[in-house]
C-alpha cells in the first residue's frame, strides 16, 4: 500500500522552505527601496511593500517617481513569481498527502472489511515479520496490527494488510475484524502488552483462537490465565530446538522441512472428523479407508477430551469432534480432506498441483 505521505514529501518541504525565505526576502528588499528611492519612512515603506505584493489597489503613499514605478513593477513580478512557487509546492503537498491517504485508508477499510476467517498479527517486530512471512507463504489470510508508524510502512511496502494502531485497544481490535477472525498472534515487545491483547481479543470473540509471545515463565503462566490457548516462549522453545538440533539432526531438518518452506513435497495438516460433515464417524481407520484410498498416513489422533493417541492402529476408532494429525504430499491431503468432508470440504492452503517426484 502506498506510505503515509507522499515519497518525495521531504523534497517538497525543502522547496517549500526555500519559497516562504525567498518571498520574505523579497519584502525585505521591497521595504529598503522604497525607504531609498522614495524616502518613505520604515512605515511606510513596509505598508507600499505589502500592499503591493498582495496586489490589493490600494492608493500609494504618494505619487511614485519613474524610478519608483520600475521598481514596483519589478517588486510585483518577483512576488507573484515567489507566491505562486509558495501555493504551487503547498498545494502539492496538501493535495498528494491527503489524496493518498483518504485513498490509502479507504482502501484499507475496504480490504479488512473483505476479511473473515482471517489471522491477526499484533506487532511487526522480528517474530512478527516471521509470522508474516510463513502466513504469506501458506497463502492464509492475515492483517498486521503495528503501533510504530516506520514499521507499519515497512509492512505495508513489503505487501501485507497493515493498520496502524494499539493492538491492546478493543477499538483497534474490532478495526481489525476480530469478530470474524479465526486466530490472533500477539507478538509484541512487552508481556504486560501481550496479555492486555489476549484478554481484550478473548472478550471481544472467545472463540478466537490466541497465541501470545512470552519473554519469562512467570508471563507464560500469566498468559495462559488470561485465556491465552498457546503460549511460546522464544528462549524456551529456541533452546529446546538447539537441543534438538544437536542430539537428533536428521529428525529436526525432516520436521523443519515438512513445516515450513515453498518447495516441499510432503506436508502435515490436521483435519477436523465433523459429524455434521463427515460420514465416518464410528469407523476404524481401515473401514474409513484413509491409508488405502487417500495414501495419507495418520500420525496422532487428539481427542475432544484433549487425550493423544500417538500412532494410532488400523483399528483405532474415530469418534466426533476428533483432530487427525496427518503427512502426505499434496494431493494426498486433498483426497483426505475430500474422504473425510464430502458434504463440506474445506479449502486446503497447498500447491494445486503435486511434483512429479512426490511419493510417500
Amino acid at each position: 500500500m502506498s506510505p503515509k505521505f507522499p515519497r518525495n514529501y521531504r523534497r517538497i518541504r525543502i522547496e517549500l522552505t526555500i519559497g516562504v525565505v525567498i518571498f520574505i526576502g523579497i519584502t525585505f528588499i521591497g521595504t529598503l527601496g522604497y525607504r531609498f528611492i522614495e524616502g518613505y519612512s520604515w512605515v511606510n515603506a513596509a505598508y507600499m511593500t505589502i500592499i503591493t505584493l498582495s496586489t490589493v489597489g490600494f492608493t500609494e503613499v504618494e505619487p511614485l517617481s519613474p524610478r519608483g514605478r520600475i521598481f514596483t513593477i519589478a517588486l510585483i513580478v518577483m512576488g507573484i513569481a515567489s507566491f505562486g512557487y509558495i501555493i504551487n509546492r503547498f498545494t502539492e503537498v496538501l493535495i498528494q498527502g491527503q489524496l493518498q491517504e483518504g485513498f490509502r485508508k479507504r482502501q484499507q477499510r475496504r480490504l479488512i472489511s473483505k476479511l473473515s476467517e482471517h489471522y491477526i498479527i499484533c506487532g511487526f517486530g522480528r517474530m512478527g515479520r516471521q509470522i508474516a512471512s510463513e502466513f504469506a507463504t501458506e497463502n492464509v489470510p492475515f492483517l498486521v496490527i503495528e503501533f510504530q508508524p516506520d514499521m507499519a510502512e515497512t509492512s505495508q511496502q513489503m505487501g501485507y494488510l497493515t493498520l496502524q494502531g494499539d493492538a491492546t485497544l478493543d477499538e483497534t481490535l474490532l478495526t481489525a475484524g476480530i469478530d470474524r477472525a479465526v486466530c490472533l498472534v500477539s507478538a509484541l515487545p512487552s508481556d504486560a502488552e501481550n496479555l492486555y491483547t489476549v484478554l481484550s481479543a478473548k472478550t471481544l470473540n472467545p472463540k478466537v483462537r490466541a497465541i501470545a509471545r512470552a519473554n519469562t515463565e512467570e508471563a507464560l503462566k500469566k498468559l495462559q490465565r488470561g485465556g491465552a490457548d498457546a503460549v511460546v516462549s522464544p528462549y524456551i522453545t529456541g533452546g529446546r530446538r538447539m537441543a534438538a538440533a544437536a542430539l537428533r539432526p536428521q529428525v529436526m531438518d525432516f520436521v523443519d522441512g515438512i513445516m515450513a518452506g515453498t518447495d516441499r513435497s510432503l506436508y502435515m495438516e490436521e483435519f477436523l472428523i465433523d459429524p455434521e460433515s463427515c460420514p465416518h464417524v464410528g469407523q476404524t481407520l481401515y473401514q474409513a479407508g484413509i491409508r488405502s484410498q487417500s495414501g495419507v498416513l495418520v500420525l496422532a489422533i487428539r481427542r475432544a477430551d484433549g487425550s493423544l493417541i500417538g500412532s494410532p492402529t488400523a483399528e483405532t476408532v474415530l469418534h466426533q469432534m476428533d483432530v487427525l494429525i496427518c503427512m502426505g504430499t499434496a494431493e494426498q491431503l486433498r483426497g483426505l480432506n475430500q474422504l473425510l468432508s464430502p458434504l463440506n470440504p474445506r479449502r486446503l492452503r497447498l500447491p494445486r498441483q503435486a511434483s512429479p517426484t512426490d511419493q510417500v
